[in-house]
């Protein structure tokens, strides 16, 4: 009896979660030229959807990830070009107008030193943004590529990292800060963002772990291990693209976090220092003269707890369109 199949002619069409999978000849031409073509519910050329095709369908019709992402946007605006929306120095200080209150030219009034409160409240974005994006970049490599190691091999490596992350897990990041940072000279946001690098890193990773633990009992990934794929192609081509969701929605609500951390190590004088501009620091410095001129804490204070809260918004949008739970 003939083969219904001629195997000399089969394709391989990949699948919507990176694994792969034999399709006769015969079936790919039904597929693409039979009845109802391009009318699929996957899309006008009826292949289905992915994940994160999916994910930005929904993102698009989400009002409160419309609204955090132009509120960020507007951040990275003016902490790449604050000169766009307030022309003054935020050094420049004239201690005859020390706590004056709002003026012409100068809504927000004077500090404590006599500098303009606007100014001082747009450029400390840059400082805060730079601080919460670098830290959360770092903390997410590190601990995406230790914690996705650790999950793939298992064995000693699983274990190992597993009792490191222990150890840090049982530092406190606020008295870890205070000493690490009070030895700290440097006044620039590289030592805050490595102590934070250095703290971060053992959540995400275990984030990354579990997911890399759940990805690789997949069936597509003992198809590509059968196959005889070696393990960066597994982990990067099979793996990765599947397991990364988990990272990306937590290290996006870990950035907001991370910008109050810095706010608060600053409050406590062993976050960022002067001449830094730096929201923590103007909050510092107002807190002892609050009800004498209780609009140097506002504007600072306010412009934090905005930032803050638009990195969770995103966040938790994001979440909401990732986790399949949710659908």
């Amino acid at each position: 009896m003939p083969d219904e199949y001629d195997r000399s002619n089969e394709s391989v069409a990949p699948t919507g979660m990176g694994g792969s999978m034999d399709l006769a000849s015969s079936e790919a031409q039904t597929l693409d030229h039979g009845p109802g073509h391009g009318q699929q519910a996957g899309g006008p050329t009826g292949k289905p959807r992915s994940l994160w095709s999916d994910a930005w369908h929904d993102l698009r019709r989400n009002p409160i990830f419309i609204i955090s992402a132009l509120l960020i946007l507007f951040l990275i605006v003016i902490s790449l070009w604050p000169s766009l929306i307030a022309s003054g120095n935020p050094l420049s200080c004239d201690l005859s107008k020390s706590q004056q209150g709002s003026s012409s030219g100068h809504p927000f009034g004077y500090d404590n030193q006599g500098c303009d409160v606007y100014t001082r409240t747009v450029y400390g974005a840059r400082a805060s943004v730079t601080v919460g994006v670098c830290a959360t970049a770092g903390v997410a490599l590190l601990g995406g590529i230790l914690g996705g190691l650790a999950g793939y091999f298992g064995g000693t490596s699983d274990a190992v990292l597993s009792r490191i992350s222990d150890i840090f897990f049982a530092i406190p990041i606020i008295l870890g800060g205070l000493v690490f940072l009070s030895v700290v000279t440097n006044s620039t946001v590289w030592p805050v963002i490595g102590f934070m690098v250095l703290l971060g890193w053992p959540q995400i990773a275990r984030i990354a772990r579990g997911s890399v633990i759940t990805a690789k009992q997949n069936d597509y990934v003992q198809a590509a291990k059968a196959l005889g794929a070696n393990h960066s192609r597994i982990l990067l081509r099979h793996i990765a693209p599947n397991a990364v969701a988990p990272v990306i929605v937590v290290a996006t609500i870990a950035l907001g976090t991370y910008i109050a951390l810095e706010a608060t190590l600053s409050w406590l004088g062993v976050g960022l220092k002067p001449p830094t501009v730096s929201w923590g620091i103007d909050i510092s410095a107002a807190s002892t003269q609050i009800r004498n001129a209780p609009h140097m804490l506002l504007w600072p204070a306010g412009a934090l707890s905005i930032t803050v809260l638009a990195f969770i918004m995103l966040g938790d949008a994001v979440r909401d369109a990732l986790d399949p739970k949710l659908r």
